[in-house]
């Protein structure tokens, strides 16, 4: 209940109108919309209304990704095939001469909007119901272009192919009204282990607008390898990706940049460094130390390593060339990417890999003095300005303050200019990271690691043979066992903080890494699980009431799950279609 309390304070605290958004209605329709409205009302009886073949979606000029929207929605509408699993009892209206929905007029405050953190995606939808009078006009109005977005994707939902015939209808005598609870709801995915092509990545992206989720953090390059071309370093992939065939070029990237506006969705990118850079030792030899090494010399003992995993490298922060390519790359990434976040990485950095370079153990040594994380601290207080000077917020991933061994200064990570992303010992680094000040997004790996128990990739380790044991109960992976989307679900990211801590808490993204996902896995890793975060951070976890509403949510998710299928998105099943085809016969208590 503390929890619900929390949530309450919090929405005080932001003026959210009614305190729907985190307590959201816990009624079920016959269909239903995810993520679900903070508030939505059918009129009883039910019924739905035909559509007409003549449908249009009416928006105002000012701006063409809204215009873009509304022509990709009225496509859909009219030709997706999608058939509820359970037939909803609902009273369909003839569809005779004036019956018809003909159109869905779209009314925006300010067209002109930019999408940035923070932009409006309040939307309100009435679907009038049918009169003698014919059903007329669908309305949705909004203040924000992003906002109508969110409610023409909540009216798609609103359809289906309604008995034998192709009849396409619309729930009427509908009344939505939606926010989400949090600004910042995404999907991180490396691309650096594995590469994924941009047709799957444009697929990602797609289904993360149909989510309401709209920050896609890309996270491009890592120690294996570096596939995006950088005008101003073209050498790091031309030495660093895995192939011709595995860049990404600058018209890709704007391509998935221009893709993504137009559903709504941000893209954040992300260089990580100065670890994880073994990929930069191709092109900048002298800017990388301990690359070549293996990354683990003492199998038995885990403090020698070079690396959190193989492929040992990290940039040299005493190097001229370090200085000289970061500023070449944050330059280049600011150019390429629009968004006001950078992220600049900064996590894992390995204290052993440094400790084999000369010219670093003579400044430890020296009569300097110096300490590993002075070391970070000088690296940090060169790309933190770099990013700021292009006008954007720095994100960094927690390890840069909270690592025990090697960290830097509040100083050198200004709170009025850094976001950091926690990913370790769930509520405990939120708290620890706001209540230093900073805002915080949570990607908690005990809740929103979607690679997490899989078995781990290392290869020649014998602890799997032993015929005696199930090894690593956990899933054989650090961060096991596997996040079911119930796990997803129910974590409240401001648990435990107090309403000024959980107001810097700017929303969470789930996080995919790719040592064992490409393409042909991607789908299934990331959906229907994202779906489960979407949600939670759309419009909250709980009911009226304040109960977790998991056991409500199963059925909506296993319906959604099926229209996103029906998509093109090869989401995995959360249960077998008996279940849904027997309401309450699968649970766990009758």
């Amino acid at each position: 209940m503390a929890s619900v309390l929390l949530q309450l304070l919090f929405l005080i605290a932001l003026g959210s109108p009614a305190l729907l958004t985190a307590l959201a209605d816990d009624t079920s329709f016959p269909v239903n919309v995810w993520p679900k409205p903070v508030s939505m009302s059918w009129a009883e009886p039910h019924t739905a209304v035909p559509v007409s073949p003549s449908f249009s979606i009416v928006v105002p000029p000012g701006n063409p990704y809204l215009a873009s929207a509304a022509a990709r929605y009225t496509r859909l509408l009219l030709t997706e095939r999608y058939r509820p699993i359970v037939r909803p009892a609902v009273n369909v209206t003839a569809g005779g001469a004036g019956a018809l929905l003909e159109k869905l007029a779209v009314t925006v405050t300010d067209p002109e909007v930019p999408l940035q953190h923070g932009v409006d995606e309040s939307y309100a939808l009435v679907v009038p119901a049918a009169s003698a009078g014919g059903a007329g006009a669908a309305t949705l109005t909004a203040a924000t272009a992003w906002g109508a977005m969110r409610g023409l994707e909540t009216y798609s939902q609103l359809a289906w192919r309604h008995g034998r015939g192709n009849l396409i209808v619309v729930a009427a005598g509908v009344r939505v009204e939606d926010r989400p609870l949090y600004p910042h709801r995404g999907l991180m995915l490396d691309t650096g282990r594995n590469y994924i092509p941009v047709a799957d990545i444009l697929r990602t992206i797609d289904a993360m607008g149909a989510n309401k989720m709209n920050v896609f953090h890309w996270h491009i390059t890592d120690s294996q390898s570096f596939p995006i071309e950088l005008p101003s370093a073209p050498e790091l992939a031309e030495k660093g990706a895995y192939g011709e065939d595995m860049r990404y070029t600058v018209e890709d990237v704007s391509r998935i940049v221009e893709f993504a506006m137009r559903r709504g969705v941000r893209v954040v990118p992300e260089i990580d460094s100065p670890g994880h850079t073994a990929s930069w030792t191709g092109a900048y030899p002298e800017a990388v130390t301990c690359a070549g090494k293996f990354w683990l010399p003492n199998a038995s003992d885990w403090n020698s390593r070079l690396a959190a995993e193989p492929g040992a490298g990290q940039l040299n922060p005493l190097s001229p060339k370090t200085y000289e390519v970061i500023a070449n790359v944050v330059n280049d990434l600011t150019t390429l990417f629009p968004d006001d976040f950078y992220h600049a990485g900064a996590d894992e950095v390995t204290p052993g890999c440094w400790l084999t370079d000369p010219s670093i153990k003579a400044y430890l040594d020296g009569g300097r003095g110096g300490t590993l994380s002075q070391l970070l601290e000088r690296y940090v207080r060169a790309v933190h300005p770099l990013v700021t000077s292009k006008n954007r917020t720095a994100v960094f991933w927690e390890d840069v303050l909270l690592d025990a061994t090697v960290n830097v200064s509040a100083a050198a990570i200004p709170p009025a200019t850094t976001v950091l992303q926690t990913w370790n010992n769930g509520p405990n680094n939120t708290k620890l990271i706001v209540a230093a000040g900073y805002r915080a997004i949570v990607s908690s790996a005990s809740f929103y690691y979607l690679d997490c128990g899989h078995g781990d990739f290392l290869g020649n380790d014998s602890g799997y043979d032993n015929p005696n044991s199930d090894f690593k109960e956990e899933g054989g992976s650090w961060c096991g066992p596997y996040k079911t989307w119930q796990r997803v679900y129910d974590y409240d990211i401001a648990y435990g903080l107090t309403a000024d801590e959980a107001r810097l808490v700017l929303g969470g993204e789930v996080a995919l890494w790719t040592e064992q996902v490409d393409a042909a896995v991607l789908d299934g890793r990331v959906w229907p699980r994202a779906s489960a975060m979407a949600e939670a951070l759309w419009s909250g976890n709980r009911d009226a009431a304040g109960r977790k509403r998991y056991a409500e949510a199963t059925d909506r998710l296993f319906d959604w799950r099926h229209r996103m299928v029906g998509r093109g998105v090869r989401a995995e099943p959360i249960q077998p279609l008996w279940c849904r085809t027997r309401p309450g016969m699968c649970n766990l208590v009758q």
